[in-house]
């Protein structure tokens, strides 16, 4: 039997005690999918978040979203591949703010095709903004949490943990921003820096539009996931929004799955 609901975006919105008030929050790639979501959930829960991104009218929309219903929201146009970008927008951000507490490390970009014909500037291509970014971002987000503490949440994947075909650059970076992880976990544990991986399945997203539009490739897709159905961007919110909190205070170096079950299944069979 299988488990189909599909919960609303109003589902995994906490009520009562704003668990994130007086933190500053940072969330890169928050223009759509997952950074946007989480971006919207920090917010509801108290938090000043900051989003980034290249597509300012993108950034602008989820802004408004959050002002609408209440929250504090600001864009900061931004390339997370480039270290001078990045640096200077987190430096800027804790100066305007006073602080940083969270940093979001969702910006990634990906190139896919056979090991054989990839180029070496194909492969480099999927580092740039998910390895070299998260680095960049996570450097000075250790810098400037270090009197205070702070949260750190890296978006891995499960392509870093298991082989995907024609994804082997996408899996060798997401399987880095893993383990880097867990080194700036040990690093950043004595300062009251935790620093924690969520790691996707497939979710519903701007990304996996064209794969999901197809029916029967969405079938064959939610056939290999033990629950049933693809994962939605506010779900991998809540989690992140759970790891950002001073709930999982005791909590770090983690990677945790947010997948409907598909990082625990062998599959050996499909009809």
């Amino acid at each position: 039997m299988t488990y189909s609901h599909q919960p609303a975006q109003g589902d995994t919105q906490p009520k009562g005690n704003l668990r994130l008030g007086n933190k500053v929050a940072f969330v890169t790639g928050g223009g759509s999918g997952i950074g946007a979501a989480t971006a919207e959930y920090l917010a509801i829960q108290g938090a000043k978040v900051i989003i980034c991104g290249r597509s300012e009218e993108s950034l602008n929309r989820v802004v408004t979203r959050i002002q609408k219903i209440g929250g504090q929201a600001q864009a900061k146009v931004c390339d997370v591949s480039s270290e001078q970008a990045i640096v200077e927008t987190l430096e800027g951000v804790a100066s305007e703010h006073g602080q940083l507490d969270i940093l979001v490390n969702n910006a990634m970009a990906f190139t896919w095709g056979a090991i054989e014909e990839m180029t070496t500037e194909d492969w480099h291509a999927n580092f740039t903004t998910s390895v070299d970014g998260t680095f960049w971002a996570t450097r000075s987000a250790m810098k400037l949490m270090k009197e205070r503490g702070g949260s750190i949440i890296n978006l891995s994947s499960i392509c870093g943990e298991l082989g995907t075909a024609y994804m082997s650059g996408y899996s060798a970076s997401k399987a880095a921003v893993i383990n880097f992880s867990r080194a700036a976990a040990v690093e950043g544990a004595p300062f009251g820096i935790r620093v924690n991986c969520v790691m996707p399945s497939v979710v519903e997203t701007p990304a996996t539009q064209g794969m999901l539009s197809d029916d029967e490739a969405k079938r064959k897709t939610e056939r290999l996931i033990p629950m049933g159905r693809v994962g939605q961007p506010h779900e991998l919110a809540a989690a992140i929004g759970f790891l950002a909190s001073d709930e999982s205070s005791y909590i770090t170096g983690v990677n945790l799955p947010v997948d409907g079950g598909r990082a625990a299944a062998l599959i050996t069979a499909l009809d």
